[in-house]
């Protein structure tokens, strides 16, 4: 399986923004904040995701990004695709060529797996995963860490 940290950060983001957008824009310096991702990763990655179409950011005070399509309209794998991630669970990058160039035993089972993941994720929208219960108090319990770090370093 090869989904690195860039498709898990990248849909971890994503998430936070969902969940954010009706505050209005959101900063990368806030998920950064609330996610623990480097703010300098997030830009990267926030730059695959405009030019994919599925965000879209807001410049001057009080900017930051917006989903650029209704959360119910943007899929795990959208997300995954934009940032250049694949979900392959063979050696082969499915290519056939797992054993000196030839098919290997197992080959169509893991091709099988991997086409399983990927529906998985082509059938899981932002709006599913922020209708569930766990999501929503992990992100009120990261809100509420954020806030109590910014209340206790104030003067």
């Amino acid at each position: 399986m090869r989904l690195t940290t860039k498709g898990r950060y990248a849909v971890t983001a994503m998430l936070d923004l969902a969940i954010n957008t009706p505050q209005g824009p959101t900063s990368l310096g806030d998920i950064s904040q609330r996610q623990e991702i480097s703010l300098s990763y997030l830009e990267q990655l926030f730059a695959r995701l405009r030019r994919a179409g599925l965000v879209s950011s807001v410049r001057g005070p009080g900017g930051g990004y917006l989903l650029a399509k209704p959360p119910e309209d943007i899929s795990v794998s959208q997300v995954i695709d934009a940032v250049n991630e694949t979900v392959d669970a063979t050696r082969c990058q499915g290519l056939s060529d797992c054993q000196q160039g030839d098919t290997c035993l197992t080959h169509h089972l893991w091709c099988e797996l991997s086409s399983q993941i990927r529906n998985f994720l082509d059938d899981t929208s932002l709006a599913q995963l922020m209708q569930r219960p766990d999501v929503m108090r992990i992100a009120s319990r990261q809100q509420q860490r954020v806030e109590a770090g910014i209340l206790a370093s104030s003067p």
